[in-house]
């Protein structure tokens, strides 16, 4: 895959693309914590990799396809993380607001994600809206 250039990184972090996300979404090394992960998958999101989504996803609660190619361009505008709060070592929440827009309207997602770390990896494995 042709390596992607883009400044500042889309989670909204203060850092480059190269320094923040693209250590996840674009190679094997695995997020350290819910909210890392969390930041990563609006971001892949946000660049249409849905190979990074579903491999980040849960199995038990992972669909099949998430169709982001089919879908109505959608073009993420923000994420502001709220809370991540570590339940216990392999538990942990995130809550968090994504802004987007999609055929010029403006929606926000507003959800509070559940996570679960297996053999050293963590999981997105469902929210709250």
């Amino acid at each position: 895959m042709a390596k992607l250039i883009i400044e500042n990184c889309p989670c909204g972090s203060s850092k480059s693309y190269t320094d923040c996300c693209a250590l996840y979404v674009d190679s094997k090394q695995a997020a350290p914590n819910a909210e890392a992960l969390m930041r990563s998958r609006y971001t892949a999101y946000s660049l249409l990799r849905e190979d990074y989504l579903l491999a980040t996803w849960y199995p038990s609660t992972r669909p099949v396809s998430l169709g982001l190619a089919d879908e109505a361009a959608t073009k993420w505008l923000g994420l502001e993380v709220n809370r991540h709060e570590q339940q216990d070592a392999d538990h942990a929440i995130v809550e968090f607001v994504a802004r987007y827009k999609v055929n010029g309207r403006a929606h926000r997602l507003h959800e509070v994600s559940r996570f679960v770390r297996e053999e050293g990896r963590w999981f997105y494995v469902d929210g709250d809206i």
